[in-house]
């Protein structure tokens, strides 16, 4: 029997965060047949993340972020909400056969937070010197890849495309989008997390 105060009511809010942060590099734990909780993890550098992310779902969650030291020395924060059958229906959607996949509801799904912080979790600058970014989607497939690089077309107007890598394909959002994507995003970014965004561009005189 599921608990009731194990059933989520989701903020707006939070639904745009999960959504970013799984089509980055957050994890859904399956606890039994239609109960799941979502895993949060990064580098203590990106404690100001982890714990934003955590107030976020603090409401979801019974415990604080937790400090983790691996065997090498590398040290992590992470939490984990309570497990919630109110999960299942988004683990039904990025989860196929336990690998995660690209829903075809993120034609829908895709707003300029969830762009936000699916950039917080998985983008970086492609230089120093360009305007150009990286959003790092090396664990879809080419064509789920290339379905994503339409919808950001689609959806935002933004030039991107396919970049193949030894480790599977990333997107690449032309530094011709720079101002739009800025428009977008750059208001949700955290403090900590604006050095993987590119600086303005010069003003011609």
């Amino acid at each position: 029997m599921i608990k009731e105060e194990n059933k989520f009511n989701f903020t707006e809010e939070q639904k745009e965060v999960l959504i970013g942060l799984l089509l980055g590099d957050g994890h859904l734990e399956q606890m039994s047949e239609v109960t799941y909780r979502l895993k949060i993890e990064q580098s203590v550098e990106k404690s100001e993340y982890i714990n934003h992310l955590y107030e976020i779902f603090k409401d979801c969650c019974s415990r604080e972020p937790i400090l983790k030291i691996k065997p090498n020395g590398n040290r992590s924060l992470f939490f984990q909400t309570k497990t919630s059958l109110s999960l299942n229906f988004y683990a039904k959607q990025f989860y196929k056969d336990k690998i995660k996949v690209i829903p075809s509801l993120s034609t829908r799904w895709l707003t300029p937070r969830v762009l936000a912080y699916w950039y917080m979790d998985d983008g970086s600058l492609k230089s120093k010197e360009s305007k150009g970014t990286i959003l790092n989607t090396q664990g879809f497939t080419k064509t789920e890849v290339e379905f994503l690089i339409e919808l950001l077309k689609t959806k935002f107007n933004l030039e991107a495309k396919i970049r193949s890598q030894k480790d599977g394909y990333q997107i690449y959002i032309s530094g011709h989008s720079y101002e739009l994507l800025k428009s977008l995003i750059y208001e949700y970014l955290l403090d900590s997390m604006k050095y993987k965004f590119p600086l303005d561009r010069k003003t011609k005189i």
